[in-house]
């Protein structure tokens, strides 16, 4: 086949799907901001599309994600009509849509087969927009008007999706039941047999200190490190894991950014906001113990994981990380937030333990509890992996249903351009 590929940070979701395709022999070709020429990656052909333009001064701040929509999607449009021009006929159009780029691709391949990676519908209410009493939304009484503009991209895009994909159960069920009949839940998949636990795993610090797995170990990952994944809560439960676990090393992953929710005030980061919060509750001694890595490389994210003792996962209810199943696959004793994506993969006192979100000394006293009774630690980490292992493994489970659900989107009758 033909299969064209749309990813605002490509590979993206699709790293093991787009390069599994090519090396069966489909012809496969990616559109991207990401890069700026023409590149062969894995395989694939990897091609840029511009975004010209910027958002309309003194619009309507519900418009401003939707014009920035159009605009990507505009930009693809237009790399996609070089495509057809230049020959390019997909057969199968495989988009995550949600940063608009495959709004008007059935305009230019009106045949193609459109299959999106549906990662989330926007839903308000108090297990949404009102999970987190700290930061309330600046207008509750209007978050369904805003976030129903928000979902415009959505709603187009369902006109002409003839299949989707989600990686989640709680990530489909955000969708519309309309949706839902169209959408095959089956994750992106981890690689079981390199993320894996290693007994001797080591760990260097910029301390000069370097960690193995007879050290007692807390780890904490973000992308970012923000409050929709729980940092907040994290650091002010530091002062009692550090007066109770005097030999713990807390070590600390995660960028400077905002990725989700909303950002901090001009000039800070919710790094350093909660940080500097609980600074003077903690020794300095005691602080020394606390590592700040950053962003850091694969094989030292993989280290992390495989010194820890226990790791700490705290989410809202949202996207799952794709970090919490590796800490399961890399056999982590696992305390993580009760909230519902969480409970999907993690089974109280089976393959994890769960704390409610807010709780401090209940996050507190199951990490000690943990660190206490390193067998049980283990065992929880082994049930852990071997759950992902038979659930979520790449090549044996869900690589294979991905490459299954291409052809059958391939065989499906397309849905047409949506009508002048």
């Amino acid at each position: 086949m033909k299969i064209l590929l749309i990813h605002q940070n490509f590979p993206g979701q699709f790293k093991h799907l787009a390069p599994a395709l090519a090396a069966r022999g489909d012809t496969v070709v990616a559109l991207t901001p990401k890069v700026t020429e023409p590149a062969e990656w894995r395989g694939v052909t990897v091609l840029p599309y511009t975004v010209t333009g910027s958002s309309t001064r003194g619009i309507h701040p519900w418009l401003v994600d939707f014009e920035t929509k159009i605009l990507r999607g505009s930009g693809c449009h237009d790399a996609a009509l070089g495509l057809r021009d230049a020959g390019f006929f997909p057969d199968v159009i495989i988009a995550h849509h949600g940063w608009g780029e495959s709004l008007f691709l059935k305009d230019v391949w009106p045949e193609a087969r459109m299959g999106l990676y549906c990662e989330l519908y926007h839903r308000s209410g108090p297990d949404q927009t009102g999970f987190d009493p700290e930061f309330p939304s600046p207008a509750p009484g209007r978050d369904a008007l805003r976030l129903r503009m928000k979902n415009l991209n959505n709603r187009l895009h369902e006109e002409v999706m003839d299949a989707g994909i989600s990686p989640t159960r709680f990530q489909a069920a955000t969708y519309p039941a309309h949706y839902r009949d169209r959408i095959t839940i089956c994750h992106d998949g981890i690689d079981t047999v390199h993320v894996t636990p290693n007994a001797t795993a080591k760990l260097a610090l910029p301390n000069g200190r370097t960690l193995t797995r007879a050290d007692e170990v807390i780890t904490f990952i973000n992308r970012n490190l923000e409050p929709y994944r729980g940092y907040h809560v994290f650091m002010r439960a530091l002062p009692d894991l550090l007066r109770r676990r005097p030999e713990a090393q807390i070590v600390i992953l995660g960028g400077d950014e905002t990725s989700y929710g909303a950002k901090p005030p001009a000039g800070q980061t919710w790094k350093r906001i909660f940080a500097e919060e609980v600074r003077p509750a903690i020794p300095d001694n005691d602080w020394a113990r606390v590592h700040f890595l950053g962003r850091v490389s694969y094989a030292r994210f993989l280290a992390v994981l495989q010194v820890s003792t226990v790791h700490v996962y705290l989410t809202y209810p949202f996207v799952l990380s794709w970090s919490l199943l590796e800490a399961m696959s890399a056999g982590c004793a696992i305390v993580a937030s009760d909230t519902a994506p969480v409970r999907e993969v993690i089974e109280a006192d089976r393959t994890g333990v769960l704390v409610d979100f807010f709780d401090r000394a209940r996050l507190v006293e199951k990490t000690c509890a943990l660190l206490d009774a390193p067998e049980r630690g283990t065992a929880l980490g082994r049930a852990a992996r071997r759950f992902v292992t038979e659930n979520y493994d790449l090549s044996g489970i869900c690589l294979p249903r991905q490459l299954d659900w291409v052809d059958a989107l391939a065989r499906i009758s397309p849905v047409r351009k949506p009508q002048d």
